[in-house]
């Protein structure tokens, strides 16, 4: 029976934050391969950047192992949430709407009789 020697396991870095082209230098760095499955092209993306990861950072894989990456977040996960304006809407005019001119209808008269 022949044993075959084991592939010396290596820590998955963390990708998440990085560019493409970065994402893929630090796997390389590493021995390790990456997939995207949202981009077909990903050896042509260059400055998008990883918003999540498979094997997460610090997990010990063999190398040549594969890491998955992803530059779109996935239904219903994370995203900056909804950037359209609410109504109602806060009050324009800062102190100008709080404080009035000054003027002769704000000084009550004062008769001296």
């Amino acid at each position: 029976m022949r044993i075959t020697p084991k592939k010396p396991e290596v820590r998955v870095p963390r990708l998440v934050g990085l560019m493409a082209m970065d994402a893929r230098e630090a796997a390389k760095s590493h021995g390790l391969n990456l997939n995207a499955p949202d981009r077909p092209d990903f050896h042509l993306t260059v400055v998008d950047y990883v918003v999540r990861q498979y094997p997460q950072p610090g997990a010990e894989v063999p190398r040549d192992s594969m890491v998955y990456i992803w530059f779109d977040f996935g239904e219903g996960e994370g995203g900056g949430g909804i950037r359209e304006p609410r109504i109602p809407r806060p009050p324009s005019g800062g102190l100008q709407r709080e404080l009035d001119e000054p003027g002769e209808d704000t000084y009550p008269v004062v008769s001296s009789a």
